[in-house]
């Protein structure tokens, strides 16, 4: 079986638990596949958790849950050493960080000095405790999660972390028919007798993996859709060009971070969609994800109500496509 149609195979289970969420899917799978780290926003209760969850189930590596807290401290993520009395020694016991896929809940109720052991996690794939630095394994992972609702006693992430994020994405209530169906799954599996479909066969073992993210980088993307991709991101820095209401919304643009990250979810958006090529569609259709959370608006755009998608949807329709 080819890496595509194990991850299409992947794609249908998924839909098949997760329902009314394809897009959280998608992401998350590009994510896998352009080896970043996702942050999700959305209401409570829209399956994020069970989304990352069954997921894990079908990589072979394992999973962990972390929920943030105002009272974490880093050795709750990092690990810590102990003291070994019988030989006078300190031995390091793993923390929840080396774990495969990790699922960081309500990442914006943890203080700043935790936040920053996960940036080191996120950005550099190792950890250092006292002295000694440790090597995270080679899949890593983290989806974190943000309550849009409550901002009581939270601590907003700040923009160096933002950034370490590959996309950031907003899911919605699901319609009136997925509803129904989530209705039926659930009342299904809290019977005594639910057979939980088996996903063992679906399995993707993680060289499996690795050897789809080398196809992903294979996919094709001609020249001119490269420079493309290069005046978007261009664009959010100097707006001007596209006109001078662009310019009043912006105050920061975007990293060449994004440019990295929009050409990878880009050829991993082609690639699961059964590709071997970048259309200008894929570029467009992900540029909110990997734009929303790296561009800072001005007071005068706040002001008016102007959101970020607004004005990527506006710089989208202005910026010329090849």
């Amino acid at each position: 079986m080819s890496h595509q149609a194990s991850f299409q195979q992947l794609k249908e289970y998924a839909q098949s638990q997760i329902i009314g969420q394809p897009k959280l899917i998608n992401r998350l799978m590009i994510a896998l596949l352009a080896d970043g780290h996702l942050l999700v926003e959305g209401a409570p209760g829209l399956a994020k958790t069970r989304a990352i969850k069954v997921l894990g189930d079908c990589i072979d590596g394992d999973f962990h849950r972390i929920q943030f807290t105002p009272d974490l401290l880093p050795a709750d993520l990092t690990g810590t050493d102990i003291y070994r009395p019988q030989d006078g020694s300190f031995k390091f016991q793993q923390g929840p960080l080396f774990h495969n896929l990790i699922l960081a809940d309500e990442i914006n109720r943890a203080p700043a000095k935790v936040q920053s052991a996960l940036l080191e996690a996120m950005a550099e794939r190792q950890i250092t405790v006292g002295s000694k630095t440790y090597t995270l394994p080679s899949l890593f992972l983290v989806m974190a999660t943000q309550n849009p609702i409550e901002q009581e006693g939270t601590y907003p992430l700040p923009e160096a972390q933002l950034d370490r994020f590959l996309m950031h994405v907003t899911i919605d209530y699901p319609d009136a028919e997925a509803e129904k169906k989530i209705l039926n799954l659930n009342r299904n599996e809290a019977r005594q007798n639910y057979a939980a479909p088996s996903f063992e066969n679906i399995v993707i073992p993680q060289s499996d993996l690795f050897a789809a993210r080398d196809e992903v980088l294979d996919v094709h993307m001609a020249e001119n859709l490269e420079t493309y991709l290069l005046e978007l991101i261009l664009a959010t820095r100097n707006p001007q060009a596209y006109g001078k209401d662009l310019e009043n919304w912006l105050e920061y643009g975007a990293s060449p971070r994004a440019t990295i990250a929009l050409d990878r979810c880009a050829r991993a958006f082609a690639w699961l969609d059964n590709r071997d090529y970048v259309t200008p569609d894929d570029i467009q259709a992900i540029a909110f994800d990997v734009l929303r959370h790296r561009i800072i608006l001005s007071y005068e755009a706040e002001a008016e109500g102007i959101t970020t998608d607004r004005f990527i949807n506006e710089l989208i329709h202005r910026v010329a496509v090849p």
